[in-house]
């Protein structure tokens, strides 16, 4: 079972392959490599391989789930996002290790993963949530099918969890109009010249720059000074809160979030106030976050803040993510470009921006019906 050294390297480590050579449970000769990075890594799985296939074991049933989730974690550690390790830590830790942690992947049938998903199913978790928990499990199990331990990823013939209440993006799209956002920004301000505190401050710029850039929460929390240059917005970092409460700064959800915002007027105003306030507290530097100053604003901060505004403005209440929402519905219907929209909040292709927004074109509609009427035959 030898580490030979690989040609890549990943976050400056040497790429290494572990192969092991096998006689599976029906007489065939089997042979499968494994990538790691890091010679200490290849190590540890080159002596999980070691512990799997010299016990004797089939190679599909000696294995538990939760083991294929550490194999995984460790063979792709360095090929994927920290963000996403970390949800599918969270993911695999509460919901998928209490349930079926400890069942072999030959004994996985569909019949058992049917009943994994109906435990899950009355967790009260969130829909949404839910099929992020079915992802991860899923993403597991296709690596096992593709390393040889089970023939079929038996979750796919159960299905992913379903709303029974869906409704179209259409009716599920919430976003404040400009009047609305006007008596909801008023309100922030009112909060924040009352109490004067810089923290609440930051939660009045942090809705600032989402109406007015569309910027994701995880961009607008990770955003610093040094990112704000004259009236451009440098997008370049993104930050997730980790299940330990630390803050985890990545690179942006893809390669088209990395984007120049051209920051308008009254945005503008606001952030050099606001550093103007930063600046009086000794030991301030431009890489201090915008919002947050020395540590991002926490999120579920955020959405009380959120709460409290839209209460106070005698407002519905809509999420965060709807102030993106509110930027694009603004821009769309004032007639902007659909590729410049896609390229201010950051979408990897238009294909998505249409799909989210298109019902917001009615008017154009309306205006093709009108040039069609005018050819008389």
């Amino acid at each position: 079972m030898p580490i030979t050294k690989g040609k890549g390297k990943k976050d400056g480590l040497q790429q290494y392959r572990v192969r092991v050579n096998y006689t599976d449970a029906n007489g065939k000769y089997r042979q499968v490599e494994r990538t790691a990075y890091g010679l200490s890594e290849a190590r540890k799985l080159e002596a999980s391989m070691q512990a799997q296939y010299t016990s004797g074991a089939p190679h599909s049933g000696g294995m538990t789930v939760s083991e294929l989730y550490e194999e995984y974690v460790c063979a792709k550690k360095h090929e994927v996002r920290a963000t996403t390790l970390n949800s599918l830590e969270k993911n695999f830790r509460l919901y998928i290790a209490p349930l079926i942690g400890n069942v072999k992947l030959n004994k996985l049938s569909a019949r058992e993963l049917q009943c994994w998903k109906n435990k899950v199913d009355i967790t009260g978790l969130a829909i949404g949530s839910k099929k992020q928990v079915y992802t991860t499990l899923n993403t597991i199990l296709n690596y096992s099918v593709k390393i040889g331990y089970i023939e079929k990823n038996q979750l796919k013939v159960v299905g992913n969890f379903k709303d029974p209440y869906f409704q179209t993006p259409t009716d599920k799209l919430h976003f404040y109009t400009p009047e609305q956002f006007v008596r909801y920004i008023h309100e922030a301000r009112k909060v924040a010249e009352q109490s004067n505190s810089l923290t609440d401050w930051g939660y009045f710029v942090f809705f600032m720059i989402a109406y007015y850039t569309g910027m994701r929460r995880g961009e607008i929390n990770a955003l610093t000074w040094d990112d704000v240059e004259g009236d451009v917005i440098h997008v370049r970092h993104s930050v997730a809160q980790c299940v330990d409460g630390s803050d985890m700064v990545t690179s942006p959800k893809n390669r088209s979030s990395f984007r120049d915002l051209q920051v308008p007027e009254p945005l503008m105003e606001v952030l050099q106030e606001h550093k103007s306030r930063q600046e009086q507290v000794p030991g301030f530097l431009n890489s201090l976050y915008v919002c947050g100053g020395s540590r991002c604003l926490r999120n579920t901060s955020i959405r009380a803040q959120n709460q409290r505004f839209a209460s106070g403005a005698g407002l519905p209440f809509i999420k965060v993510h709807d102030f993106r929402h509110s930027h694009a519905s603004l821009l769309v219907n004032n007639g902007i470009n659909i590729h410049e929209v896609a390229r201010r909040l950051g979408h990897s292709n238009v294909s998505i921006t249409l799909n989210t927004y298109s019902h917001l074109y009615p008017q154009e509609t309306e205006r093709a019906l009108r040039v069609l009427n005018d050819i008389k035959p």
